[in-house]
């Protein structure tokens, strides 16, 4: 579905390019996450030229229940600047800097008041997982009455299958599925 308008207060949410997770996707899902920071980078940079909220995510915990997948092994002892951003965000005084323990960027952070005291009534997404921390949050802002829309070029998950899964079948039902250039395209006409 092509993006039909943008809010005159979209913010931009980025979820988890933060170094550690980056750096540990195998070969296969390197290039599609080098892709995914490009693509992030280019919206937090024409955001902040329009004026916009940019809100850049980490994650630096995950939910203590038991699952059938269990834990990975560094997952349980994080190295030095594991969950700082990429340095290709070029983080800016003016972003808005958040840090989950959980899926969701909407879990127990304050993102909702933020979004809120910003006036924002649309969010953009993109990031890494597209179906574990993308998802959950865009399940999180359609739950909190947000316009979503996901941008799915500037998302990738290490499993191929559950990206899919994600942009194909779960976000048509939550918000509007575009592409980066889209998102740009509409800002260069609304502003």
């Amino acid at each position: 579905m092509p993006l039909t308008t943008i809010d005159p207060t979209p913010a931009l949410v980025v979820i988890d390019l933060q170094k550690g997770i980056v750096s540990a996707l195998a070969d296969t899902a390197r290039q599609a996450a080098d892709t995914t920071v490009e693509r992030a980078a280019h919206l937090a940079t024409e955001f902040r030229r329009h004026g916009l909220p940019v809100v850049l995510v980490n994650v630096t915990g995950r939910a203590p229940g038991r699952t059938d997948a269990g834990r990975s092994a560094n997952s349980l002892a994080p190295s030095a600047g594991w969950a700082e951003l990429v340095g290709e965000l070029d983080v800016r005084p003016t972003d808005h800097l958040l840090t989950k323990r959980r899926r969701s960027a909407f879990h127990d952070t304050g993102l909702d008041t933020l979004l809120r005291d910003l006036g924002a009534t649309q969010i953009v997404l993109a990031g890494i997982s597209t179906g574990s921390g993308v998802e959950s949050t865009a399940r999180s802002a359609s739950d909190h009455g947000y316009h979503v829309v996901l941008a799915t070029d500037a998302m990738t998950d290490p499993d191929p299958e559950a990206h899919r899964h994600s942009v194909e079948r779960v976000f048509p039902r939550l918000g509007e599925t575009t592409t980066t250039a889209e998102v740009v395209a509409m800002l260069e006409a609304t502003r």
